[in-house]
């Protein structure tokens, strides 16, 4: 060790790494839970670029709607949009979209586990 090292940095390090695991794993059985409240196999929420591809079919826009992710400044508008629609596909309003962009930390949990119900992808 050296003189600046009393190695409490590492023990910090380990707590927020022990953190950031729950907080993906919690967000993983969320995803999972309402993945399959839409039909879709919960296991997709755990596979990376699959599970936004499952996305795009739980609120009905084709699988090329992926490219516009990797657009700078449109990504921003189209996530938005995204979470629009689904939100609708829960039967839910507006009032959830930005309930889901700004608290989707609690949103989530009350759609995965709530009585909330897949209505399909929203019409028009």
């Amino acid at each position: 060790m050296d003189a600046y090292d009393n190695g409490a940095s590492s023990g910090i390090f380990g707590v927020i790494g022990i953190i950031y695991i729950a907080v993906f794993i919690f967000f993983m059985v969320c995803y999972w839970k309402i993945f399959e409240k839409a039909g879709k196999p919960g296991w997709a929420a755990i596979i990376p670029i699959y599970n936004f591809i499952v996305f795009l079919e739980i609120v009905g826009k084709p699988v090329w709607w992926i490219i516009l992710i990797f657009i700078p400044i449109v990504n921003f508008f189209v996530l938005i949009y995204l979470v629009h629609l689904f939100a609708k596909s829960f039967g839910k309003d507006i009032g959830w979209t930005i309930f889901l962009l700004l608290l989707g930390f609690i949103a989530l949990p009350i759609l995965a586990f709530g009585d909330a119900k897949y209505v399909g992808p929203p019409k028009g």
